[in-house]
């Protein structure tokens, strides 16, 4: 039995490793297909800016002649120069149940490092922070977001196998309403106070499109918002309209919330989304012809019970001021009126202790886990 690695150079190949996990996962019910055009742009020069400061190496693993596995490696330059740092980050990284295929993808990821002069090695991660990040080590038997990516649970042991470390977690909840108990009298009354003192207020919107004169200002927000976060990289402005046209299609103008100052500028923002993660398992990875149609009618149905969170920021002048608790208390009105079973929170940095601490104030139940790994690469 032979494995051999191959560098990906051509669209054809490039559409190879896209379209790997479909294979993979197929069947998986908790498995949610990325689109393959969007994933094919990820990697596009000409289509993703991120890659003006960064470079990539893509792998593929073939076992006795047939594809076993992939993994991106990759040099972020913007990483690197924010965080003083010589590392190659890995993500997009899947392998058979064979720990020999995912030893030869790893240690070509390592051995590009080595020929960079790279000190260390982390991942699953990607460009930013909007892109999927933490590999899954618990809730295997629960339905992903559409923001991450599923693993089966031997990726975890194969590359603490390989050598690498924990170095991070991210940790996921599910947030149920108060339905029955009403929203904390607490909650309330320090809403109310902040109301009478502050002029900071919940901007309202009647149509989607007075949403996309903000959106831009919303990702420059997250930029200064997350600056602190492990492992964030700044954003340049060609990144900000690449995510604005990527992302303003599927924004819910009932579920993002929006706090301005007294001069009507955002300061801070939450966004959530009734849950697309079956409408892209019936799309399979492809828009055309019917799967616009499946993601499209998983966002309006009235059956859909599920909500995901995706995004929140505060401008750091602001923070302390009571804006996480109006946008908190503004959008589960709106999750309340629409009647959904539970919210979604996606990845959270374990070391968040400030976002964790606003779901204090309702039931929960943390579902899910994911690590970000460390290794350090020796030189010889």
């Amino acid at each position: 039995m032979s494995i051999d690695i191959k560098v990906v150079e051509t669209k054809k190949e490039l559409k190879t490793f896209v379209k790997f996990p479909h294979k993979l996962y197929k069947g998986n019910p908790y498995w949610v297909p990325q689109l393959i055009a969007e994933d094919m742009e990820i990697f596009n020069k000409e289509k993703n800016p991120a890659l003006e400061t960064a470079e990539i190496k893509l792998f593929l693993a073939y076992k006795d002649g047939k594809l076993a596995g992939r993994v991106a490696a990759i040099l972020s330059h913007a990483a690197n120069k924010k965080y003083n740092t010589k590392n190659l980050r890995f993500g997009w990284f899947d392998s058979i149940e064979d720990y020999e295929v995912a030893e030869a993808l790893l240690r070509s990821v390592e051995t590009w490092g080595k020929e960079l002069g790279m000190e260390s090695m982390t991942g699953p991660h990607g460009f930013t922070d909007l892109d999927p990040e933490g590999m899954l080590i618990e809730g295997y038997d629960q339905l992903p977001t559409i923001a991450v990516y599923y693993n089966y649970p031997y990726y975890p042991e194969y590359v603490s196998k390989y050598g690498f470390e924990k170095e991070i977690d991210w940790i996921e909840f599910k947030g149920f309403p108060p339905y029955d108990t009403g929203m904390p009298e607490k909650l309330l009354r320090i809403a109310e106070k902040l109301k009478k003192r502050s002029s900071l207020h919940i901007l309202k919107f009647k149509k989607k499109s007075e949403i996309k004169p903000l959106i831009g200002k919303l990702f420059h927000l997250i930029d200064e918002a997350f600056d602190e976060i492990y492992g964030s990289v700044p954003i340049t402005e060609k990144q900000v309209r690449y995510y604005v046209t990527k992302y303003f299609p599927m924004v819910n103008k009932d579920l993002l919330k929006v706090v301005a100052n007294k001069e009507g500028e955002p300061v801070g923002f939450i966004l959530a989304l009734p849950s697309l993660s079956k409408g892209f398992q019936k799309a399979k990875g492809k828009l055309l012809p019917f799967g616009w149609f499946h993601i499209l009618r998983a966002a309006a149905r009235k059956d859909n019970k599920i909500v995901d969170l995706y995004l929140a920021g505060i401008l750091k002048k602001y923070r302390g001021m009571g804006a996480d608790l109006m946008l908190l208390l503004a959008l589960a009105e709106s999750i309340m009126e629409r009647k959904f079973d539970w919210v979604e929170s996606n990845p959270e940095l374990e070391t968040n202790t400030k976002i964790h601490g606003q779901w204090k104030h309702f039931r929960t139940e943390n579902h899910k886990r994911r690590r970000l790994f460390r290794k350090k690469i020796e030189i010889k």
